[in-house]
Parts: structure tokens; sequence; C-alpha cells
């Protein structure tokens, strides 16, 4: 039994987009990026959320069992590696029970604060939130450098990796943008996917609920057209593109 404590932002039963098959997710508290695109800016305060222990969550997920055969568990956020220990010893009693198990990172913990809990997670959906070091800042508050070293490690480890990346209009839907990331994750055997997530409006009321500026309110999502022409050019280098 694990009296470890976390804080939790909400649990979704059937999580259809958040790894291989139907998907027990639980979103956690606290993020330390500041996405200008971040659909639940809800999620980035670490003192706010649900206090549970491992085994509250756990015991939730294990009740539903048979709904998960043909898919698992996903952490995701918030950041669910900033609660590395929360995460790690979650992740272990999951798979003590035979759960295929997922984390939704942006790589922005460094991995030698979480690299248990990345080790013990049978795949990685890795945000990478732009290749450029300045733009990605521009957009998180970050380099993105924590990324690329999970990424890499993963690589190291022989480990699944699926990418994620959003397409936001004069940010990363930008051809000379997309070329160089395909380009740079081109070496990287360890992806079986790439996944690119048009950036949509419907997070925007919560940033007004919450008082914040929200930069991106006149922006247009991409179209389906925009969205195709991204998604060829990862084709073009090889990768199973969604």
């Amino acid at each position: 039994m694990s009296a470890v404590t976390g804080h939790i932002h909400s649990l979704e039963s059937f999580g259809a987009v958040d790894g291989p098959g139907i998907r027990y997710v639980v979103f956690f508290q606290g993020c330390p990026l500041r996405c200008i695109y971040c659909h639940n800016p809800d999620s980035w305060e670490f003192s706010q959320g649900i206090k549970m222990t491992v085994d509250e969550v756990a015991d939730k997920i294990i009740s539903l069992r048979p709904f998960y055969r043909k898919g698992g568990v996903t952490l995701s956020g918030g950041e669910p590696l900033a609660q590395s220990e929360f995460a790690t010893q979650l992740l272990r009693r999951l798979k003590d029970e035979g759960f295929h198990t997922a984390i939704d990172t942006a790589g922005s913990i460094p991995l030698e604060k979480c690299r248990e809990a990345v080790d013990l997670a049978d795949l990685l959906l890795l945000d990478i939130k732009a290749l450029d070091p300045a733009l990605c800042s521009n957009i998180t508050g970050a380099d993105g450098s924590g990324a690329k070293a999970l990424l890499e490690y993963r690589q190291s480890q022989n480990r699944p990796v699926w990418i994620r990346h959003v397409l936001v209009p004069g940010y990363t839907l930008v051809l000379e943008h997309l070329e160089a990331l395909a380009h740079y994750l081109s070496p990287f055997t360890c992806i079986e996917r790439v996944e690119l997530l048009p950036f949509h409006q419907l997070g925007s009321h919560k940033w007004e609920l919450l008082g914040l500026d929200y930069t991106l309110k006149n922006t247009i999502p991409p179209s389906s057209v925009q969205a195709e022409q991204a998604r060829s050019v990862f084709r073009k280098r090889g990768f199973s593109v969604y």
C-alpha cells in the first residue's frame, strides 16, 4: 500500500486520444510551462487540484480493469513528471496489475528528477512545442531542451515514443519550422508515430474565467488543407502521421 499523495486535476475513464486503445487518463495538477495556447490553464498551479493517494487513484482504475484490456492508463496534465514520486509509485502499482502505461509529457522536468517514472512507462507521448529554442521560449517560457534530452534518452533505451506537435498559425504552422522539425526527428528510430494537433479555441473561455491575457483569441485554427500540408512534410520523412 502506498500513502504517497499527489495533486490531481481530474480523472477521465474514457480517453480515446491518449495512447493506444481506450484509456483511463489521470490528469495531474501543476505545470511549469505557460504555453500561450494551453487549453487547461486551470491545471497550472501546483497547490490546487484534488489531493489523492496513489492507492486511491489506482483502486479506481483497477475497479474498471475490463474496459482497458486493449488500452491502458495514461498520466497526463498539467505535467505528470513534475510530481515524479507520485507518478513513479502509481506506474509501479499499475504495471504490477498488468496495465499498459503511458506518460504524456512536454519534457519540462530534468531527466535526473524523473528518470524512474520515465523508465517505468511503456510509452512516452512527447509534446515537442518547437524545435528552435527562441521560438519555444516565446511559446512556453522554456527553451525545450528537456524534451530533446528525453527523446534522446528514450532512443538510447530503445523505448517507444509518440511525438505530439501543436500546429499554431504564425508560430509552429510555418513550413520552414515543420521541415526543420521533421529533419531533426528523422534519425530517431524510437518514434512510432507523429501526431500533428491543429490549434483550437476550445479552452479560450478558461483564460477569461481566470483573468488571464489570451493572446491567441483572434487566431484562426488551421484549415484541413493546412493541416494536411503539414502532415505531408513528415510523411515525406517516412513517419506515420496522424
